[in-house]
C-alpha cells in the first residue's frame, strides 16, 4: 500500500501545475460551449468527455517520459511515421476524396497526426546532437527532414495537418538559429504572391484557369475567402454563416444557449471547425477577449517553461510546441472570421475531436516533462559528451 501512494505521489510531481490549471479551464470552458452546441444529450457531449478523459492520461503518461528517453525516441518515432505516410499513398483508405488513413482492422490510423509531435522531437534531436558545429548544410538538412513528410501530406491531399506539420518542424529550425536573412525572401515571395491574387482575382478565379500548384478545392477555399458573396449558398456558406454569428454576437453576446445562428443550424461544422463562431455568438466580444486571455497565458507559460529548460533540445521542443499552438490558434481563428481560407483546423482545447484531443494532450506532456526535469550527474556527463 506504502509504495502504492509513492508511486502515485510520484506521478502526481510530474505534473506542471500552472499549465495543468489552465488546461481545467479549457476543459470547463470547452464543455459549456459544446453543451450549447450540441445539447447534454447529444452524443458528442458525451464524447467530448470521454476524449478529455483519453487526453488527459495521455498527457499524464508522456509528462512522466524524461526528456533523454523523449531524446532516444525521437528518431525510430520519426522513421515510423514516414514509413506510415508511405503505406498511406499505397495501401491508404479514401474517405471523401481524400486518402489520409490506414486500415488496421480494429481501428482506422491517420499517420499524418503522428507526424505533429515526431517532426519537432526529430529536428529538436537533431539540433541537439550538432549543437557544437552547426553549419549551412545542418539547416539543408533539416529542411530536408521536414519537407519530406510535407511533400507525402500534401499528396494524400491534406493542407491544413501540412500546415501544422510544417510549422511544428520550421519553428525548431529557427530557434536553433536559422537566419533571418534566409526566412526574409520567403516572406517578399509570399507577399508578392498574396498581392498579385489579390490584384489579379477576376481572372484567377476563372473556372478554366490552373492554379497548378494547388488542387482544384484549394483553389475554390482561397477564391471564396476572396469573395464568399459570389456562392453565398454554396462554397461561401461557411464563410459567411460564421461571419454573421460572430458579429450578431455583439459585445455582449447573445447569451448562453441563446444563439440564433446556432441553434438553427446555420453554422456549419459547429462542433468542430466553426466552433468559435459558437462561442463569440453567445459570449460577443467580452468572451473572446477573456478566451484570447486565456490563449495567452496558455502560450506564455509554454514559453517560460522553453526559457527554464535545462537542454537545447528540451528549448527547442518546448518552444515549437507553443508556437505551433499558437498556429492552431491563429488559423482557426482567421478561418472562421473570413481572413484565411478554410483548411479544417481546430480550435485547440475547444474543438470536438479524439485525434486532435489526444495529440494536444501528448505535447502538453512533453511540456511538463521539460519543465520538471531535473538532470541527474549521470545525465549531464552523457549530455556533455554528446
Amino acid at each position: 500500500m506504502t509504495k502504492l501512494m509513492n508511486l502515485i505521489l510520484r506521478s502526481l510531481r510530474s505534473f506542471d501545475w500552472p499549465l495543468l490549471l489552465i488546461l481545467l479551464a479549457f476543459f470547463g470552458l470547452s464543455m459549456l460551449v459544446m453543451h450549447s452546441a450540441v445539447g447534454s444529450t447529444d452524443y458528442r457531449f458525451a464524447g467530448q468527455l470521454r476524449n478529455f478523459a483519453v487526453a488527459f492520461f495521455a498527457m499524464w503518461f508522456m509528462a512522466m517520459v524524461k526528456p533523454p528517453l523523449l531524446m532516444r525516441l525521437a528518431v525510430p518515432v520519426y522513421g515510423l511515421g514516414l514509413l506510415l505516410l508511405l503505406a498511406v499513398l499505397l495501401f491508404g483508405t479514401t474517405q471523401k476524396g481524400a486518402t489520409r488513413w490506414l486500415d488496421l482492422g480494429v481501428i482506422s490510423l491517420q499517420p499524418s497526426e503522428i507526424m505533429k509531435l515526431a517532426m519537432p522531437l526529430m529536428l529538436a534531436w537533431y539540433f541537439d546532437r550538432y549543437r557544437n558545429s552547426l553549419s549551412l548544410m545542418d539547416f539543408m538538412v533539416a529542411t530536408l527532414l521536414l519537407l519530406v513528410p510535407f511533400a507525402l501530406i500534401i499528396k494524400q491531399p491534406d493542407l491544413g495537418t501540412a500546415l501544422l506539420v510544417f510549422a511544428s518542424g520550421f519553428f525548431v529550425i529557427y530557434f536553433a538559429g536559422l537566419s533571418f536573412k534566409l526566412i526574409l525572401p520567403v516572406f517578399v515571395i509570399g507577399v508578392t504572391a498574396l498581392t498579385l491574387i489579390i490584384t489579379f482575382q477576376e481572372t484567377l478565379c476563372q473556372p478554366e484557369f490552373d492554379w497548378v500548384v494547388l488542387r482544384e478545392y484549394q483553389k475554390h477555399r482561397v477564391c471564396t475567402l476572396m469573395d464568399p458573396a459570389k456562392d453565398p449558398l454554396g462554397k461561401g456558406f461557411h464563410t459567411i454563416q460564421a461571419m454573421i454569428a460572430i458579429g450578431s454576437g455583439g459585445v455582449y453576446g447573445k447569451g448562453y444557449m441563446q444563439g440564433t445562428q446556432t441553434h438553427l443550424d446555420f453554422i456549419p461544422e459547429r462542433t468542430t471547425d466553426f466552433i468559435f463562431a459558437v462561442y463569440a455568438e453567445e459570449f460577443g466580444l467580452y468572451g473572446c477577449i477573456l478566451l484570447l486571455a486565456l490563449y495567452t497565458i496558455l502560450l506564455l507559460r509554454g514559453f517560460i517553461i522553453a526559457l527554464k529548460a535545462k537542454t537545447q533540445f528540451g528549448r527547442l521542443l518546448a518552444g515549437a510546441i507553443t508556437m505551433t499552438f499558437f498556429v492552431y490558434i491563429f488559423v482557426n481563428m482567421g478561418m472562421v472570421m473570413g481572413i484565411l481560407p478554410v483548411v479544417g483546423v481546430p480550435l485547440p482545447f475547444m474543438s470536438y475531436g479524439g485525434t486532435a484531443l489526444v495529440t494536444l494532450g501528448l505535447a502538453c506532456g512533453m511540456l511538463m516533462s521539460i519543465a520538471n526535469y531535473v538532470p541527474s550527474s549521470e545525465d549531464k556527463r552523457e549530455y556533455l559528451e554528446r
